[in-house]
């Protein structure tokens, strides 16, 4: 190798070196924030499932690449406001405002800057996956390929049959004991005396029994035991509504909705996790996907035309309340929900597998109270409870601060 050469060998080397480190730096840089994308995957979910996949088109356009077609400037005001940008005679708002039969999109207003960032980090990060092909949801097989709930049903199956030939057994070795002890003494009949010779020579008499004083005390005694214990609960259960599932003026089906479609609470219960109230939606809600989806797959057309009817006629649907707190108790939904990170399923039971919804839970004070007393205080993040967890440390009770003791028990809390 010549002397001139090594120098050039040695240039070239180093130039690679740098252009990997450059090429490497910017891929880098490049590379999504999987804080920023797994922030933007729970605001899709929340705000944008109901309308919108990334691969495929639902009640609104895919959004594969749409940080290509469009930029950021552009979709935030989209985002935020997407009737002002139709009405500002933006060609491409209008082309997508028709196709999609007039029906504007909601409005986020209230998204902040960084929030539209991570949606559509999350947009750019599943544009580059393949798309996932769903098929029937079945429940997921065992150790033994057999379901859980089906092995959960055969134990509880052959834990009745074996109590039930326990006692069988038990009943035939009890017969068997006493026809022995019986048989025994009537061979020793002659030694008896009389009244054990009654005794064992006696026949059941089903009237004499009866009649007996000893039947009839245990009989009122039982009887008055069952009337008092039918009073009391029936005391108990007064304004207690649990359970109760009214007959709404439309179909609707919250199984199909929330499970089935897998649509968030917060979507159309707005209020749910920013308000006291957790609203009823609106009709302009229903409207957002019904404009296009004009037949259901349980009900047929009917039942999504008295909202459509109701919706062009400008009156609102009378929906039965089915969860109502008297007056005298104070309860916040938001303070539950986002502060407390409560999911919707600890106060209304499975709502995403009811047809028709009912109230799962008894709602009284003790309930709550019980639940104030079980749950522990969700700190994190969270420099409100700071001092209080420092308190907690410090004082004799031991493990995790419970909500009753910052007060989540007291009187005042819920009755102001």
């Amino acid at each position: 190798m010549s002397k001139t050469s090594i120098p050039n060998l040695v240039s070239r080397l180093s130039l690679l070196i740098i252009l990997s480190f450059f090429f490497t730096t910017v891929r880098a840089d490049n590379a999504p924030d999987p804080g920023l994308v797994s922030q933007g995957e729970v605001l899709f979910k929340e705000n944008c499932k109901t309308c919108h996949a990334v691969h495929t088109q639902e009640v609104g356009p895919a959004l594969k690449d749409v940080t290509k077609r469009r930029d950021v400037k552009w979709l935030s005001a989209w985002i935020r406001n997407s009737s002002a940008v139709i009405a500002s005679g933006d060609k491409y708002a209008n082309d997508i405002y028709n196709k999609f039969g007039k029906s504007p999109m909601t409005s986020f207003s209230s998204f902040k800057d960084d929030e539209i960032k991570a949606v559509l980090a999350y947009i750019d990060a599943e544009s580059v996956k393949a798309p996932v092909v769903e098929g029937p949801k079945t429940p997921t097989p065992g150790p033994g390929g057999e379901t859980s709930e089906v092995k959960e049903d055969t134990t509880s199956t052959i834990i009745l049959i074996l109590v039930v030939v326990v006692l069988i057994l038990v009943l035939t070795t009890l017969i068997v004991f006493l026809s022995v002890i019986k048989r025994f003494l009537k061979d020793k009949e002659a030694t008896l005396t009389e009244a054990d010779k009654d005794l064992v020579n006696q026949k059941f008499d089903l009237v004499v029994v009866v009649k007996s004083k000893m039947f009839i005390t245990i009989v009122s005694l039982l009887f008055v035991a069952i009337a008092v214990r039918a009073c009391w609960l029936g005391a108990l259960s007064i304004g207690i509504e649990q359970n109760y599932e009214p007959v709404q003026p439309i179909a609707f089906s919250h199984k199909q909705h929330a499970g089935d479609m897998k649509i968030n609470c917060n979507y159309c219960h707005t209020g749910a996790y920013k308000s006291k109230q957790s609203n009823i939606p609106s009709l302009n809600i229903c409207m957002n996907c019904h404009t296009h989806v004009t037949e259901g797959s349980r009900f047929g057309k009917d039942e999504i035309a008295k909202v459509v009817k109701a919706y062009n006629d400008g009156t609102p649907i009378k929906w039965v309340r089915v969860h109502n707190l008297p007056d005298l108790a104070y309860f916040n939904h938001s303070q539950h929900t986002t502060v407390a990170g409560i999911e919707c399923q600890k106060c209304h039971g499975p709502i995403e597998e009811m047809e028709v919804v009912r109230q799962h839970s008894p709602l009284t004070m003790g309930w709550c109270i019980n639940c104030h007393r079980e749950t522990a205080v969700n700190s994190k993040d969270n420099a409100y409870y700071d001092r209080l967890l420092k308190v907690h440390a410090d004082s004799k009770k031991k493990g995790e601060m419970k909500a009753e003791d910052i007060g989540a028990i007291d009187c005042s809390k819920c009755h102001y």
